[in-house]
């Protein structure tokens, strides 16, 4: 009888195992790896959406060329987040590998979340990259914040960039602020040398877009509002892609001045686009224009649909997923747009299968 309670038991046990060892199998088989949802064997990012730190092969090392100095430091800020670190990465990479000194360049991360798992993953992806990662603070800004067409554009992250002047160190005096969803193919080093003019910040600029439609009807039939266009000529810019002076935005006071108009459209409702447009009314027609070819925007189709569009004509040195459109959730539903695969290249995202077989 004890034999026979102890073989009974032992077969339980196996078949339990066995069950097990299934189920895991069927969850990796069901969830394929090529996607944002796959089983990834690391900690979650301690966020409020509790994200999954993702896997990145390493880059290559990029090394000076001859001509570089020490210098000619390039500083980049661009934003950080669990949910866009896979553009984030790509874009890294990319500006890297199309430097002429790509060891000048230094990153600033601005961060709603400071996570080490995230610092030590950028270190572990670029072993030799420059960086610091700067916490932003989300109050500062939650209660300027209206709700705008798209929700991605509502999160305080999105508005960091208004705040950088007062988050980057005293000797950071001129940056280049890029987004999360580029991919450059040229030297950065191009774009740096921009000459602002004495102006604050240097962007390509659209005078043939249409600017009216950045801002509702209450706001063009207030004079007192419109007024703020006086005597300059307002074209569209986009604020993914900018050069800024830093020392002239501290000692402008710039960072107020867009928070005056966020607290008037708090009130009057005088537009629907997130942080864009409190930066175009302070800006706008009083930037440093820059080729178009160094913001090829819009790649990520309208804010409310994503739908696939296609290149401008010209050349081309920075592409831009502006837009609902991401490349990366695209490819990894099978549903890529044609442009899509301009960014796959520059893509380091390792699948859980890679990482379970190492």
């Amino acid at each position: 009888m004890d034999r026979m309670a102890r073989r009974s038991s032992t077969t339980t046990t196996a078949t339990s195992l066995l069950l097990n060892l299934l189920g895991l199998l069927s969850i990796i088989l069901l969830h394929p790896t090529t996607t944002s949802s796959a089983i990834r064997l690391q900690k979650p990012i301690t966020t409020a959406a509790a994200a999954v730190v993702p896997s990145f092969r390493e880059a290559p090392a990029f090394r000076n060329g001859g001509t570089c100095t020490s210098d000619d430091v390039i500083h980049i800020v661009m934003p950080l987040d669990g949910n866009y670190i896979r553009g984030t990465m790509a874009a890294v990479l990319s500006i890297l590998q199309h430097s002429t000194c790509p060891e000048n360049v230094s990153f600033h991360f601005l961060s709603v979340h400071l996570d080490p798992e995230i610092s030590s993953l950028i270190n572990s992806t670029f072993p030799f990259l420059k960086f610091r990662a700067y916490q932003f603070d989300p109050t500062r800004v939650r209660d300027k914040i209206s709700k705008s067409i798209r929700q991605a554009l509502d999160q305080p992250l999105n508005y960091a960039r208004i705040y950088m002047a007062d988050i980057l160190p005293g000797d950071v005096r001129r940056v280049i602020y890029l987004d999360s969803d580029v991919i450059v193919v040229d030297d950065i080093a191009k774009l740096w040398c921009a000459d602002l003019a004495g102006e604050v910040l240097a962007a390509p600029e659209y005078c043939h877009a249409n600017f009216t439609s950045y801002f509702t009807e209450a706001f063009w039939s207030d004079p007192a509002l419109t007024a703020a266009f006086q005597g300059r000529r307002p074209c569209y810019f986009n604020t993914g892609v900018m050069v800024v002076d830093v020392d002239r935005w501290r000692s402008g006071g710039y960072t107020q001045k867009v928070e005056e108009w966020m607290a008037v459209q708090k009130q009057r409702r005088i537009y629907h686009l997130g942080s864009l447009p409190p930066v175009l009314l302070v800006f706008a027609g009083n930037i440093k224009a820059v080729d178009h070819r160094w913001n090829q925007h819009g790649l990520g189709g309208d804010n409310l649909e994503g739908r696939c569009r296609g290149l401008h004509p010209g050349p081309i040195s920075l592409l831009h997923w502006s837009g609902k459109g991401k490349p990366w959730l695209r490819l990894d539903s099978r549903r890529p747009c044609t442009v899509d695969y301009l960014w796959a290249p520059y893509d380091l995202y390792r699948s859980s299968r890679i990482a379970l077989e190492e």
